[in-house]
């Protein structure tokens, strides 16, 4: 999430009741997760196992649980609790706006776009020209959509990301990490009914153009499909997972967080991918394989009994 104007370190520090450690003629223009910042973001981090990622990354303010040596350039933000702070710092620059309106007066949509009864359009939403918007969608705050863009009924465009700390012994014991990023989506992308589509925890989930989502699919939060790819139904994309141009994924697979998927690579139904997996391929299985090998390995599986049987028979000396 980009801030405008630019917001002094000064007034964060105080803002989140933290100790400023580095230049504080600082000024932040964003917000973002690690993996994700560029100069004059804010990022939080409070595991020590993480410290080095977030020290050595593009923010130029961190968010941190501990006193640490500052790196040149840059602001540390020392509080007892980053994750609370950050998530303060959220509901700061991008405040839940109730919506009074079925089709927000914010809005921009295209003259020639097509906009069904019952579709809800929230605050800040921009709709391109030639889009077709079926019955019952719901378009969240903030998100974008091409041009020549369908979504069918049921399909809900900009949720929260699935974002959660667990807090022992606290009522309740999961904190929500608030999201503010965005759904973009590129030209020409169709989109089948009762999908899923949640924007970023900070920045982006992108589908580009030419992409084609079945019916019942989920895109994670921050997940970034490419061009022209095929998503067939119950596909489920975990976050943050960047699928590249012209993938397959057949149907009831998924894919773990983090991952690439290789342009060109085509993964079959029923697939787990919990690694990344190389373009210009064929996948199947559990986990996910090149199809070749993993096609021998079930023939060799199918004949377990009848190895087994024979190494019986030559223990017990029979022919």
């Amino acid at each position: 999430m980009q801030l405008n104007p630019p917001v002094p370190v000064r007034w964060l520090a105080g803002f989140i009741e933290a100790e400023l450690i580095g230049d504080p003629g600082l000024e932040a223009t964003g917000i973002n997760e690690i993996h994700k910042v560029t100069a004059g973001d804010i990022s939080f981090v409070d595991s020590e196992k993480y410290y080095g990622a977030s020290l050595g990354s593009g923010a130029t303010i961190i968010i941190i649980n501990r006193v640490v040596d500052c790196p040149e350039g840059k602001a540390l933000l020392v509080c007892g609790d980053p994750f609370t702070a950050y998530v303060k710092l959220v509901k700061h620059f991008r405040p839940f706006q109730p919506a009074d309106r079925m089709i927000s007066a914010s809005a921009v949509i295209g003259k020639t776009s097509i906009i069904q009864p019952g579709v809800f359009i929230g605050n800040q939403v921009q709709i391109g020209e030639h889009c077709l918007i079926h019955p019952h969608v719901t378009i969240y705050d903030h998100c974008q959509i091409g041009d020549h863009v369908i979504i069918h009924s049921g399909t809900v465009i900009g949720a929260d990301a699935f974002y959660y700390k667990k807090r022992p012994g606290r009522v309740p014991e999961y904190d929500k990490l608030e999201s503010c990023g965005r759904v973009l989506i590129g030209n020409h992308v169709e989109i089948g009914a009762n999908c899923t589509v949640d924007k970023g925890v900070s920045g982006d989930t992108i589908l580009g153009l030419g992409t084609k989502l079945d019916n019942m699919v989920h895109v994670g939060h921050g997940t970034v499909v490419g061009k022209n790819c095929l998503l067939v139904a119950q596909v489920g994309i975990a976050g943050k997972v960047h699928i590249e141009d012209e993938v397959v994924i057949w149907g009831q697979s998924g894919v773990s967080k983090d991952l690439t998927i290789g342009k060109g690579a085509i993964v079959m139904g029923n697939t787990s991918v919990t690694h990344s997996l190389e373009g210009g391929k064929i996948y199947m299985g559990f986990p996910a394989e090149e199809a070749q090998t993993k096609r021998r390995e079930v023939v060799w599986i199918k004949r377990i009994p009848e190895l087994w049987d024979r190494v019986q028979k030559l223990r017990d000396g029979r022919t």
